[in-house]
């Protein structure tokens, strides 16, 4: 795997677990009692705290490429056996 490959996937990798942590814990302002400012949307969050859930997802996106990388640079799946055209 190239530089450029293993940033794509990371990239890939990131942004599908953000899509996944981005729900974690969203209250919205009827939820939390809290006062609704003129013009907010009634589904927007009281306190997205994304700085943690760019943490969390960085930190689950590295396990996931470490283990994505490990299987790739040691072979520990034989795609041509998975897909029958192995010997």
């Amino acid at each position: 795997m190239t530089w450029f490959n293993a940033i794509v996937a990371f990239a890939c990798i990131f942004m599908l677990t953000l899509f996944c942590v981005l729900p974690i814990g969203v209250r919205t302002s009827e939820e939390a009692g809290e006062q609704m400012l003129p013009g907010q949307a009634s589904s927007a969050p009281t306190n997205p705290r994304m700085g943690f859930k760019l943490l969390l997802t960085f930190l689950i996106s590295l396990g996931v490429f470490g283990a994505f990388y490990a299987v790739g640079y040691f072979g520990l799946i034989d795609t041509h056996a998975l897909l029958g055209r192995g010997e």
